[in-house]
């Protein structure tokens, strides 16, 4: 149960929760027990929400279980991993034309390249996923496998050429697991190597990457220069691609000397942070 109290009389979420759960425990022929709701425990408890607000209560269930970020195939991550939902933004945020290529040279558990995969093969977010609500006595599961039916009749098997590389070959170990797990392995061309090695496609396409900015990945480093050298290596090797880098100092950026036209305020792992594109 998770319980908040803002500006009313009952202000104690404790109380409020043994209230709740004693009214549940006295309508349920089976009694239930409280326990600290945690999204990694398997099963994932049914969670209950309680929002007090100027001393009106709203109760509701939760529908997901674990929270819809997580689509289903990320079991392992590397350092500073992004959020899939905010990958898949940022992919759409980019301007991506699913029928041009698309590359990550800084590419970590993979979610960029992955969620761009699933996007382009139209593969339903969430499809390999639980969802508390399929536990619930009202579930309507021949709908439910009518609707995941009729999704799965939406795939394709068409996918562009997506890059995704790495100099961590432990990061590149992981975005395999994951990317396998996601069912779009073969639709991904994996390389451990600098970023300075990548080589695109022929055809123009669209460059989507989150670089270390030292806050959780490379603190206390000196990253003026890895950036003056993504710039460089946009220039003389992506000529008239699109390129959308999300950083958390914008003096970084800079560095790249790239002329961005358009900005986008968000927040990463409590980090504000900016995303970035330009034509390069």
């Amino acid at each position: 149960m998770r319980v908040t109290c803002p500006k009313s009389r009952l202000y104690h979420s404790d109380a409020v929760a043994r209230e709740v759960l004693a009214a549940i425990n006295s309508t349920l022929t089976k009694p239930y027990t409280l326990v600290k709701f945690d999204e990694d425990i398997r099963p994932v408890p049914q969670l209950v929400v309680v929002r007090l607000l100027h001393d009106v209560c709203t109760i509701s269930m939760d529908t997901s279980g674990t929270s819809l970020h997580r689509r289903g195939y990320r079991l392992e991550t590397a350092k500073a991993p992004l959020r899939e939902t905010l990958a898949a933004g940022l992919i759409a945020a980019s301007g991506w034309d699913p029928s041009t290529s698309l590359l990550d040279p800084f590419c970590g558990s993979g979610t960029i390249a992955i969620e761009a995969a699933l996007l382009a093969r139209k593969i339903a977010p969430g499809k390999n996923r639980r969802f508390a609500f399929t536990d619930w006595s009202n579930f309507d599961s021949p709908l439910w496998q009518s609707l995941y039916k009729e999704a799965s009749a939406n795939e394709t098997t068409d996918c562009p050429p997506i890059g995704a590389s790495d100099r961590d070959e432990g990061a590149i170990r992981i975005t395999t697991a994951n990317a396998e797990r996601a069912g779009v392995l073969e639709n991904l061309d994996l390389k451990c190597q600098a970023f300075s090695a990548i080589e695109p496609p022929e055809t123009k396409g669209w460059i989507v990457t989150n670089p270390p900015y030292g806050v959780r990945v490379s603190s206390g480093k000196d990253l003026r220069n890895l950036y003056s050298q993504l710039g460089e290596v946009l220039r003389s090797k992506c000529l008239g691609w699109h390129a959308g880098i999300l950083c958390g100092d914008p003096i970084l950026v800079g560095h790249t000397r790239l002329n961005f036209k358009s900005k986008l305020h968000l927040v990463n792992g409590g980090i504000p942070v900016v995303f970035q594109t330009t034509e390069i």
